[in-house]
């Protein structure tokens, strides 16, 4: 399966920048505590792979609108941001 996710540096309201990935997936049970281990999951491969990742979070679709489930600061900007366009893929 292919994942498609964004990773993205902004600089940080407390200076210096913030390293981010936004991942196209959701938990396949559709619960907070799956989603938690998908991100996890996701995050570590993606740090393996050489990426330095700050913050996370999911990008999903839930009764057709956009939810994003990750870091709290990462999410609250991304709900006043919307979806970034993806930059990567990896397959899991």
């Amino acid at each position: 399966m292919r994942v498609k996710f964004a990773h993205l540096r902004q600089p940080s309201t407390s200076g210096g920048d913030i390293n981010f990935a936004v991942f196209d997936a959701n938990a396949t049970n559709n619960s907070d505590a799956g989603r938690s281990e998908v991100l996890a999951n996701l995050t570590m491969k993606a740090r393996l792979s050489g990426l330095r990742v700050d913050q996370s979070a999911l990008a999903y679709s839930d009764s057709g609108r956009i939810r994003f489930y990750g870091s709290t600061h990462l999410v609250e900007y991304l709900a006043k941001r919307g979806v970034p366009g993806w930059t990567n893929y990896m397959d899991i």
